[in-house]
């Protein structure tokens, strides 16, 4: 890919974070205003009032102006989850990875190097770009007779790791938001639990009989923060750990097969 290209498709990666936040964000403000705030479930058709009983819709909404935060770190996660599942899914190519690379390691026996790049145009997908890389490279080196054999096999290793140096970062792309989000999410919602428990003591604090209404309001906001910013927390850890367990073993794949083009490529220069 030219220098180009790449900065092209980092401008679009970088408008595409920044406009799935703000989005997220407006569609969180919108679903609480409009579907947790409705007049319908609260008492009295007052969102000022008590939810009606039993009415989860209108609890979450007594949880405060944090809650939209929440509601967009949570719609933000399953966005970048949404697409690491896209972008793993085709970087994995559209057969299983270690046939492939069984397939590659056995036509690379038989120097058979115009059907392995054939298969690598077939397979699709991060390991199949690195190992045809590799594979033009090696046919190009087999005619080569300028360099020594030692020279020739530190060429073909050089052109490898810069083929995975290039793929690696695609694949671990976005990764960062989901860690960020398990570590902030929690976060906001103990601002929201903090708040919300200022409240309530704020409605036990007044003279005479406390603010029913204040003290159950109070304690409403607390924990649908605590309840919002732990499944957010939660659900990013999960697909984090999901994500890169993922991206290990295809990077595992990867040395793998460049390995054995590297060593098949040796034993050949040594026939």
């Amino acid at each position: 890919m030219s220098t180009k290209g790449q900065s092209l498709k980092e401008v679009f990666q970088s408008v595409f974070a920044s406009s799935v936040i703000v989005i997220c964000l407006i569609l969180a403000i919108f679903i609480y205003q409009n579907v947790f705030g409705n007049p319908i479930n609260f008492e009295g058709g007052n969102p000022d009032g008590s939810p009606i009983q039993g009415n989860y819709l209108g609890i979450i909404y007594k949880g405060g102006a944090v809650v939209p935060i929440l509601i967009a770190v949570n719609l933000i996660l399953l966005v970048f989850v949404a697409e690491r599942f896209i972008t793993l899914t085709r970087a994995k190519g559209r057969g299983r990875i270690s046939a492939f690379a069984r397939k590659i390691q056995s036509l690379l026996q038989e120097n058979k190097i115009e059907d392995a790049i054939t298969a690598c145009d077939k397979q699709k997908g991060s390991l199949a770009n690195v190992v045809r890389s590799g594979l033009h490279r090696y046919r190009d080196l087999q005619k080569d007779t300028t360099l020594a054999n030692d020279q020739k096999v530190l060429a073909l290793q050089k052109d490898l790791e810069e083929s995975t140096a290039l793929e690696l970062p695609m694949l671990s792309k976005n990764l960062v938001v989901i860690s960020t989000i398990a570590s902030i999410s929690v976060l906001i919602g103990l601002i929201g639990t903090v708040l919300g428990m200022i409240r309530a003591f704020a409605a036990l604090a007044t003279s005479g009989a406390p603010d029913a209404l204040a003290l159950s309001t109070g304690i409403s906001e607390a924990l649908v923060n605590t309840a919002f910013g732990i499944t957010g927390s939660c659900l990013a850890i999960i697909f984090y750990n999901f994500f890169s367990s993922k991206i290990d073993s295809m990077t595992y794949k990867i040395d793998e097969v460049n390995f054995s083009v590297s060593q098949t490529f040796a034993e050949s220069l040594s026939k």
